[in-house]
């Protein structure tokens, strides 16, 4: 009895054993990232590559301001292993070394024109615009129509209704100084326009300069919000929540938003995160995002697996017929001094 007792004993002992092995055995990427619905998001779609390949993804949630500053204080030892970053802030971390060369394959070849940065060192994983949102109950209410223009955020009737994404800290805000800046005359190259016209047109109407646009959400419901810049997919994630907004494209063109996605440079995992990274230029993983997430996918060959997700891929290619690219290497090189100039003579 005693003898049976031991081999039973024994071989629990054996598959603990086993069992804490494999524990140890299973490896770990850190993805920094925006949190809220990107960190919702993906989550769900890092499942079937945790599962196929034996390792689990944690999310490093925080801005792509955040992010890069990150991985630039850990660049010689780095935590992270991939970085999702919005398009602008992605040329900088290119142009600082932190990016590795992405993997040729055939995810790379799939995606949209433009979504390939800086010799494949990264690539657009979600493509959006920023154009306008606005609060339709409030629209409603008054009677007004949706705004067509970039230069309705200027209509007096807005007066104390606009709320502006600062253009130091938010690419939202920067890409609605641009554009101003633009049909005043400006360029990426030229910016004197704007900051010489915007406080006594856009400036009158802003009720508040806010640092993100987390605060929409209660300013919409308070009615204090009716008009601000926004994205397609934001407001989507806005109007699944029950809040009353709805997205205008500006006859001017919108701003292409792109969040891309690099290996970053040096990382203990380096064939593992490629092989991440490619998996999330893929279809199926895309198609799991827009899905689940409205995530707009940069792979062309994604298709919707659901009504709501085929009217947003229908929306976005009509969105980006007249949408706007920047000249980020112009951008990056003079965004210190509009940032200064900025916070010194419109927020001031």
């Amino acid at each position: 009895m005693h003898r049976h007792l031991k081999i039973a004993a024994a071989a629990a002992l054996s598959q603990i054993l086993l069992a804490d092995g494999a524990v140890a055995e299973t490896r770990t990427l850190y993805v920094g990232m925006n949190g809220g619905n990107f960190e919702r998001t993906y989550t769900q779609v890092f499942a079937d590559f945790e599962k196929q390949n034996d390792v689990k993804v944690f999310v490093v949630p925080g801005t792509s301001s955040d992010i890069l500053a990150k991985a630039l204080a850990a660049k010689d030892k780095p935590q992270m292993h991939l970085m999702f970053l919005d398009d602008g802030v992605m040329v900088r971390a290119i142009g600082m070394g932190l990016c590795d060369k992405l993997k040729a394959g055939p995810e790379l070849d799939q995606l949209q024109s433009g979504s390939r940065l800086k010799d494949d060192r990264a690539a657009g994983i979600d493509i959006g615009m920023t154009g306008l949102g606005y609060n339709k109950k409030l629209f409603d209410e008054k009677g007004w129509a949706p705004p067509t223009s970039w230069m309705d955020l200027a209509d007096p009737k807005f007066r104390d209704a606009v709320v502006f994404q600062s253009a130091s800290a938010s690419t939202f805000g920067l890409h609605a100084f641009l554009m101003f800046n633009r049909i005043q005359g400006g360029s990426e190259s030229d910016v004197e326009p704007g900051f010489s016209k915007f406080r006594d047109t856009i400036g009158k109407n802003v009720l508040e300069f806010i640092s993100s646009s987390a605060k929409l959400s209660e300013m919409v419901q308070t009615g204090e919000a009716a008009l601000f810049p926004l994205t397609p997919t934001a407001v989507t994630t806005m109007q699944e929540k029950g809040i009353p907004v709805a997205y205008a494209q500006p006859k001017e063109g919108s701003v292409v938003l792109m969040v891309a996605e690099c290996v970053i440079a040096n990382n203990s995992e380096p064939e593992l995160a490629q092989k991440l990274a490619a998996y999330l230029l893929s279809a199926q993983a895309q198609s799991k995002a827009l899905a689940v997430g409205n995530v707009v996918p940069s792979n062309t060959t994604v298709t919707a697996t659901t009504p709501e997700a085929e009217k947003k891929l229908a929306d976005f290619h009509t969105f980006m017929q007249n949408a706007v690219t920047l000249d980020w290497d112009i951008i990056n090189a003079r965004r210190p001094e509009w940032n200064s100039r900025w916070n010194k003579m419109i927020e001031r």
